[in-house]
């Protein structure tokens, strides 16, 4: 099956609106596949690049939360057939030779590429897309249940392992939307106590309805998903003595916290990105198992400029996903 032309979420430009665009797809350069898309996620981190005010590839076909069949197959790929099921997430192709990839660290490699950023993203019908950066998806997931866990359940379940907490252990959470509802389940299958914050009345119910208690104070740790600074010196000021916080969400904004204090009650500062292909792995396994089960809200492609308008005002709870026809 061969696509030429295909419909795409586009930002044609830095702080442009987004649009969905008819744009011409070739074949499969040598190391290459086409995907014909099956699923994907909106992402904050789709808004986030919205946002800058200079863009490494434009136009740019947003997502990088994406689940689809390979249609097509270039040449030199090896271990990927016809109709095998991939997904895309944010990382793209990694040098493989520095020392972050040589330690299982690939998310930090300093030539990285980037679906929805450097690399033409995943909120297309087809997608063009190089092998290696694919991962494999278990059949048994339905598409719209595994496209967040690509880049969302991904991202809280390495946050969480950031956190090194033991059961029994608490850990707040700052921010209730596509990331924090996953962190929540993660957490409590973990044995951990678990608080929720957001400015959100509908999401902080939501939270406590889940199984979390509001606003805790004197955590072990403490996990900031939300791109608002804001909510980083409040997360500070959630810690225990000894405690951990772990920043997430992605701002060109700057923020302060108090050196004294960070100091002098022993504050370790981490920052979470992505994970590695284990974490993943565990991820799709924990959701097979039932344990993981992502909070969403299914559109057609043609909604997602206004999902990133509702996205950037903090309107979504759970995760919206943007599904294809099978």
């Amino acid at each position: 099956m061969q696509a030429t032309r295909t419909h795409a979420a586009v930002l044609s430009a830095p702080k442009a609106a987004v649009a969905i665009e008819a744009i011409h797809l070739g074949e499969p350069a040598p190391g290459e596949v086409m995907l014909r898309m099956e699923a994907c996620g909106i992402c904050h981190s789709d808004v986030f690049v919205t946002t800058l005010e200079r863009l490494p590839l434009a136009p740019v076909t947003l997502g990088h939360e994406g689940i689809g069949r390979l249609v097509a197959i270039g040449a030199g790929v090896e271990g990927w057939a016809l109709g095998d099921r991939a997904g895309i997430t944010f990382l793209g192709a990694t040098c493989g030779a520095c020392e972050w990839c040589q330690s299982g660290r690939e998310r930090f490699c300093p030539k990285q590429t980037n679906f929805g950023y450097t690399l033409q993203g995943a909120l297309s019908d087809f997608v063009i897309a190089p092998a290696a950066a694919l991962v494999r998806v278990p059949e048994g997931l339905a598409a719209e249940v595994a496209a967040p866990l690509c880049c969302a359940g991904w991202t809280a379940y390495r946050a969480l392992a950031e956190a090194d907490l033991d059961a029994g252990q608490s850990v707040a959470l700052f921010g209730y939307g596509g990331l924090g509802h996953l962190a929540l389940q993660l957490a409590r299958h973990r044995g951990l106590r678990v608080s929720v914050s957001d400015p959100s009345e509908p999401k902080r119910e939501q939270a406590r309805e889940d199984g979390a208690q509001l606003d805790a104070r004197g955590v072990d740790a403490a996990i900031v998903f939300t791109a608002a600074t804001a909510a980083i010196p409040q997360a500070f000021r959630s810690l225990k003595r000894g405690g951990t916080l772990v920043l997430v969400g992605l701002s060109v904004s700057q923020y302060e916290l108090p050196l004294v204090d960070t100091v002098l009650k022993g504050i370790t500062v981490k920052g979470s990105y992505l994970g590695t292909r284990g974490d993943l792995a565990k991820i799709f396994s924990l959701a097979a198992e039932g344990v993981l089960r992502p909070q969403i809200h299914t559109h057609a492609l043609g909604e997602t400029p206004e999902l990133l308008e509702a996205l950037r005002r903090g309107e979504i709870v759970g995760r919206a996903v943007i599904v294809w026809p099978v």
